[in-house]
């Protein structure tokens, strides 16, 4: 990269011209049919009738990607689109110093210099299947309104700009080709206000051959109106129909109001097109945009305090300080991640976790070792995660997890006493799962959940096993704990894994007096 006072312009000149969307009225007609044609009507009482998939329930873990025009800057957050252009924000004054007044160098200038050359869809794919997810969302579209798909309602995109390539249906393909499952992300509803900044003082926001990029920065105070809503409708349709992902996510500015009756449309549109597919997909929604049971739940950086009777989704980052790529993260460790990934499992969610490239397209080396520690993890540890389901308590021990949306900034100092369960029941019987957030110092993990005193299990032990240890361990249960001799230090991410194969459920044999 250039040093960033060299950083190329736009050429104004040079640009395609601008995309007619002005009449929408044929695009909606085909929304309007598809939804019409069943089976989801656009109400919350038909939209209701929704079930999650079971493909989403088993795969437990997925990865999230923030990559876009912001990763050029690199300074602070994925927002520097907005607050490069609100005076008096670290953003501002770093912009004017670095690269000049927003009049002379504004957002769009960094364009040019977002050229993804040595994106390898196929090496990313590789890397986040060796990290052990299921499913991958890339950002389709963020706030500022560069859209990282091939659109065909916007001249301001990856396809026709910067890298100018399809580099998210290029990344979906390699997704699909390593059997894991292709989602997106739309952000596009905050458009309405994102730049508006910039339309208070001189700046290249306020130039209408740019419009089409910058627009509408409008006030946040006010409701968008209907072309806005047209366009996020038609957009997330293009792709929907161009992509076919099987998950969905939204950012939490469609609890507008006004996105209510278009949040319907859509969704009915979304499921009636998975029916036609003969696919099964996941919408994933902030705070309360969606009626309850009409799509899957999303906490930002957050965690519930207890199980939910549905499946629920937590997207956090490997970051405490960005979702995309900057100079100097604050980054979670991977002892950090795993103990998120366990705790949202057993609540009976899911963990999407992000992770944000470098605007030449590769994946930071500290990045890359985050989730493949999680991998490594997840290969000797996966059994007691994948296709499991909450048990009947959701864990143990005096470590408080903070329940809501933003509580990852610090980790909570988890001790051997500090336990999360799963439990599956396949073919072969029933098992419980009880995952160490710490090694035990003596050697002796005590599940108290598991004492005969407390009943919990039910039935009697088969067997135990401590994961990755190789075979039945020593172990006794009192009425107070089961306790369980288990090799330490084995693995710096976590503590161990005790797996309790639990005996069948005796049956009395049938007895009667009938005949005697």
């Amino acid at each position: 990269m250039p040093e960033p006072h060299d950083l190329p312009r736009i050429d104004p000149a040079a640009l395609p011209e601008p995309v007619d969307v002005s009449d929408n009225s044929v695009a909606l007609a085909a929304v309007a049919e598809v939804v019409a044609a069943g089976p989801y009507e656009a109400t919350w009482e038909s939209l209701r009738g929704y079930t999650p998939p079971r493909w989403y329930e088993d795969a437990k873990f997925g990865v999230f990607l923030h990559w876009g025009v912001y990763s050029v800057p690199a300074f602070r957050n994925e927002w520097y689109s907005r607050d490069m252009y609100r005076a008096g924000t670290p953003e501002f004054e770093h912009h004017v110093a670095t690269y000049g007044p927003q009049s002379q160098f504004g957002y769009k200038d960094f364009i040019p210099s977002f050229t993804m050359e040595h994106f390898d869809p196929q090496d990313w794919a590789t890397l986040f299947r060796r990290a052990g997810a299921q499913f991958v969302v890339p950002v389709a579209e963020h706030h500022d309104g560069f859209a990282m798909y091939d659109t065909d309602r916007s001249r301001w995109s990856a396809a026709r700009m910067g890298p100018e390539r399809d580099v998210f249906g290029d990344l979906l393909q390699a997704v699909d080709d390593a059997f894991m499952v292709r989602g997106a992300s739309s952000h596009r509803a905050e458009h309405w206000f994102f730049m508006n900044g910039g339309a208070r003082f001189d700046s290249d926001v306020l130039d209408p051959r740019f419009i089409d990029f910058y627009g509408p920065a409008q006030r946040e105070e006010t409701a968008p109106n209907e072309r806005h809503l047209e366009d996020w409708l038609l957009r997330t349709v293009e792709v929907i129909d161009k992509y076919r992902p099987q998950v969905l996510w939204f950012d939490w500015w469609i609890e507008q109001p006004a996105f209510e009756p278009w949040l319907r449309t859509l969704a009915a549109y979304y499921y009636n097109r998975a029916a036609e597919w003969g696919r099964e997909v996941v919408i994933n929604y902030k705070w309360q945009a969606f009626a309850d049971g009409s799509a899957v739940y999303d906490i930002e950086r957050g965690a519930m305090g207890d199980i939910p009777p549905v499946v629920w989704q937590n997207d956090t980052s490997v970051s405490k300080s960005a979702w995309c790529w900057i100079e100097g993260h604050d980054y979670k460790t991977a002892r950090d991640l795993v103990a998120e990934l366990v705790d949202v499992v057993a609540k009976n969610g899911v963990l999407l976790l992000n992770v944000g490239p470098k605007p030449d397209g590769t994946i930071a080396e500290p990045e890359q070792r985050l989730l493949e520690g999680i991998g490594r993890w997840l290969t000797v540890n996966g059994e007691a995660i994948y296709g499991t389901r909450p048990w009947r308590v959701f864990g143990e021990g005096p470590t408080h997890v903070q329940a809501g949306s933003f509580v990852d900034g610090a980790a909570p100092a988890h001790t051997s006493e500090d336990v999360r369960f799963t439990t599956r029941h396949d073919v072969t019987g029933e098992y419980v799962y009880a995952v160490l957030l710490a090694d035990p110092t003596d050697g002796v993990a005590r599940i108290r959940s598991f004492g005969s005193g407390t009943n919990l299990l039910g039935r009697p032990i088969r067997s135990v096993e401590v994961l990755g240890a190789g075979g039945e361990v020593q172990w006794t249960q009192t009425p107070t704990a089961l306790e369980v001799v288990v090799p330490t230090g084995t693995d710096p991410d976590s503590g161990p894994v005790v797996k309790v194969w639990l005996r069948p459920e005796e049956r009395q044999e049938r007895t009667d007096s009938l005949h005697g």
